[in-house]
């Protein structure tokens, strides 16, 4: 048997194949340094820098609860909220595109490209680009935040969703169907006890993604710990901005560690 694997002979290299990728990437990196140019010191940098990492790591701790409301734990649990909304929205609304793009549940490729297209199409639009276009619409605040995260969210959470289907045993399926069942029984007892703790799986991953998105969007005005953030940041208040990012360094860490558990007993 060791003198049969001896004689095999090793699978040849491509060693040019290897050398023009090899090259390729190191004229992509030069590319990019010298697109960037040279960098511009201030003379001042050192003394900001200074403010603020000592900022940081003397937070104000005085802003954690205060009387009037507006203070670092009802921000955050405003940020919590507009995630929670915007995952609620676009976990509800992806599934009939998901079901759409799903090439098993389509009636055809050109079907279900349709759908993958304007899952693609919806993806196209970044998170700010979206809460920019909602303020103008709705008014500054949390709406517009929770609006923009769960129409963007509906892109990659129906891309995933039609990958679930796409995926599931198609037994069930064909056996209710031999059965006599019609479409909504087929879907609603072989389908969707399939695809269930999959769709769950994928919301939980995505209210991870839209908790740290929301804390973005609160700086272009679209509610949540960002809103004070911007304006500490801008009054050089770098006690506060300490406490602000300790705060959203605590929550994102939690929901992940909560997350991660719920996922894992899902799957």
């Amino acid at each position: 048997m060791s003198e049969t694997l001896r004689r095999i002979p090793k699978p040849k290299r491509n060693k040019f194949g290897l050398l023009f990728i090899y090259i390729a990437i190191i004229l992509i990196y030069i590319w990019a340094f010298v697109g960037m140019g040279v960098p511009e010191v201030k003379p001042t940098a050192g003394q900001i820098s200074k403010s603020i990492f000592k900022g940081i790591f003397h937070p104000d701790w005085g802003y954690i609860s205060q009387p009037g409301g507006e203070d670092l734990l009802h921000g955050l649990l405003d940020t919590l909220a507009i995630a929670v909304l915007g995952t609620f929205i676009s976990a509800l609304l992806c599934i009939p595109f998901a079901f759409w793009a799903a090439l098993n549940m389509s009636k055809g490729i050109v079907i279900s490209g349709s759908g993958k297209f304007v899952l693609s199409f919806i993806r196209t639009f970044p998170e700010l680009v979206m809460a920019i276009m909602f303020i103008k619409a709705v008014g500054p605040g949390s709406f517009a935040g929770a609006l923009s995260l769960g129409l963007h969210s509906i892109g990659m959470l129906g891309k995933l969703f039609s990958e679930e289907v796409e995926n599931m045993d198609l037994g069930p399926t064909e056996a209710l169907m031999a059965s006599g069942a019609n479409r909504f029984q087929t879907l609603w007892f072989a389908v969707i006890p399939q695809v269930i703790p999959g769709f769950i799986s994928y919301t939980l991953y995505r209210f991870e993604i839209n908790v740290r998105s929301a804390t973005i969007l609160g700086v272009i005005g679209a509610g949540g710990i960002g809103t004070p953030l911007i304006f500490a940041l801008t009054s050089r208040d770098w006690n506060r901005v300490g406490v602000i990012l300790l705060g959203i360094i605590v929550m994102v860490t939690l929901i992940d560690l909560i997350s991660g558990h719920l996922r894992k007993e899902i799957i």
